[in-house]
């Protein structure tokens, strides 16, 4: 059990979580991003290009449909819908199916089997030693793939995604897994004695999080947020895309009454951007701020961190351990 005085833990996971599992397993991927990024740039490149291939999504948008530069699919998705031209909703509907196909394509079952940085941080937090100081109270992830599902299956059993307050206030004790835009892989979930298959949160402008079961997942988050003492952001940047994820880290703060610390697991660079984009949060730290690490731009920040920090918690007792020790071989 964790002591009255252990810090309260929660964490957010962006695409950069599932990217780093991807480059720690393919070190190459590094350097075939636009191949096999997982990274939303990386995602968006190819599937612009595979759009521009298609003449029907091509007219009357050929003008707009430049391939240099950083890419957003996003705010490309969004720009379409606010538009309104001839044919945007199916456009976008191509877009948003696109992406799907480019992120499954590439996390097939062959490769995900692999995985282990989210198993390790499972395990790090269901360690004897760890437990007395951090306790993890909550994890959040605005990703669609079920990379993490299978890691919290293997430590946890059968996720809390938090559908409805009553099928999920029975197992209040649990670890809540809030998928804010959804998963692929909620299909056949039962809810209230009934079977459905749960539509994800696509991307765009034309987001909408006030219907259930979103409603009572985005509620849930707010009150793990109130509760924490320290939210640890890994591979997010905290898009301005994303107002509604700023939106609840913001209310979070307000009712909470106090700061939490945000930890920004990733570059240098990019901590540094959200510290600058984010001021009116007094507790942002940048990765060298956290457990004496001294590099500031890592080709897997979450992998490096992961390290340091079980290193210096679990210290001799890291051999003990199952997907921990692999990071320091």
């Amino acid at each position: 059990m964790p002591q009255a005085d252990a810090t309260r833990i929660v964490y957010l996971f962006g695409a950069g979580a599932t990217h780093a599992e991807l480059i720690n397993l393919e070190p190459t991927a590094v350097e075939k991003q636009e191949e096999r990024g997982l990274l939303m740039s990386n995602v968006s490149t190819r599937v612009i290009e595979k759009a521009r291939r298609n003449a029907a999504y091509l007219k009357d948008m050929e003008m707009v449909s430049g391939t240099s530069g950083s890419l957003n699919i996003e705010l490309l998705i969004s720009l379409i819908e606010n538009s309104k031209i001839q044919g945007w909703e199916s456009k976008t509907q191509q877009l948003k199916a696109l992406v799907r196909e480019d992120i499954e394509s590439i996390l097939t079952s062959d490769i995900t089997a692999f995985f282990y940085l989210h198993k390790a941080l499972l395990e790090f937090h269901n360690h004897e030693v760890v437990k007395p100081q951090e306790q993890l109270i909550g994890l959040i992830s605005l990703n669609w793939d079920d990379v993490f599902d299978q890691a919290y299956q293997e430590f946890h059993g059968a996720a809390s995604y938090w559908f409805s307050l009553e099928q999920d206030t029975s197992s209040a004790e649990t670890i809540p897994l809030l998928k804010l835009h959804g998963s692929f892989n909620w299909n056949r979930q039962e809810i209230r004695g009934r079977t459905r298959n749960i539509e994800i949160i696509p991307l765009g402008a034309n987001k909408n999080y006030l219907h259930a079961p979103y409603s009572f997942i985005w509620n849930r988050a707010l009150e793990v947020l109130i509760e924490c003492d320290t939210l640890r952001v890994v591979g997010c940047s905290l898009s301005q895309n994303d107002f509604h994820l700023v939106d609840l880290l913001f209310k979070a703060h307000l009712e909470r009454g106090k700061a939490f610390d945000i930890e920004i697991i990733a570059s240098e660079s990019a901590g540094e951007g959200i510290q600058k984009n984010y001021g009116f949060f007094p507790g942002i730290k940048r990765l060298t701020e956290l457990e004496d690490i001294s590099v500031r731009d890592p080709e897997n920040a979450f992998e490096t961190w992961l390290r340091y920090k079980g290193s210096r918690m679990l210290k001799e007792r890291l051999e003990e351990t199952q997907y921990l020790k692999r990071l320091s071989r």
